[in-house]
């Protein structure tokens, strides 16, 4: 996508159990330089956390905004944004799942196996407010699901085992000293 905004600040990722993570984000209502900037900003700290897929909350901003660049199960690179996203997964005959290693640069070094739909629809605006929608196969559909995810207040951990989850976090803080607080760094 050409017309996605350049020259953004790398800014600190929030990690899990700040509360801007763990509550429904509010609706984008104004196109503007604001978002503009922000958007910005998220691809910026997108790709300098080497990552497929952020959340306007995981930069600490309560609003309904993801950015993702990110491969699909044909190796086709897919690269956006979707704002006031609405999440569409197959049912029925069509639901199969992907049991597949799923991780957040907001736990970075942990990864953990999730069953997911192995394909998903995004449907919202773009940051000019042009109404889009992706549909996406494999790490996309993945992506696409955890990103909305993350603006409903609902963070992939949510939906391990407790047992799981309490293995997740051993994993994150045998790795924390490879991310700095401000990870990443720019």
């Amino acid at each position: 996508m050409s017309d996605l905004p350049a020259d953004g600040t790398v800014r600190p990722i929030t990690r899990w159990g700040e509360p801007v993570l763990h509550h429904p984000c509010r609706p984008v209502e104004a196109y503007d330089e604001d978002l503009e900037k922000l958007v910005a900003d998220m691809l910026a700290t997108l790709r300098a956390a080497d990552g497929v897929g952020l959340a306007a909350n995981q930069i600490g901003v309560d609003v309904r905004v993801f950015v993702f660049s990110c491969h699909d199960d044909d190796n086709v690179l897919h690269e956006g944004v979707v704002c006031n996203p609405v999440l569409i997964l197959p049912e029925g005959p069509e639901r199969r799942l992907d049991e597949s290693f799923e991780g957040c640069l907001s736990l970075p070094g942990a990864h953990a196996p999730l069953a997911r739909p192995d394909t998903a629809t995004v449907r919202g605006t773009d940051h000019h407010g042009e109404p889009i929608e992706y549909t996406g196969t494999g790490l996309f559909a993945r992506c696409l699901q955890h990103e909305t995810e993350h603006l409903d207040g609902i963070v992939f951990g949510d939906r391990l085992s407790k047992r799981r989850r309490k293995q997740l976090f051993e994993e994150h803080e045998r790795a924390a000293d490879d991310y700095g607080p401000r990870w990443p760094a720019e």
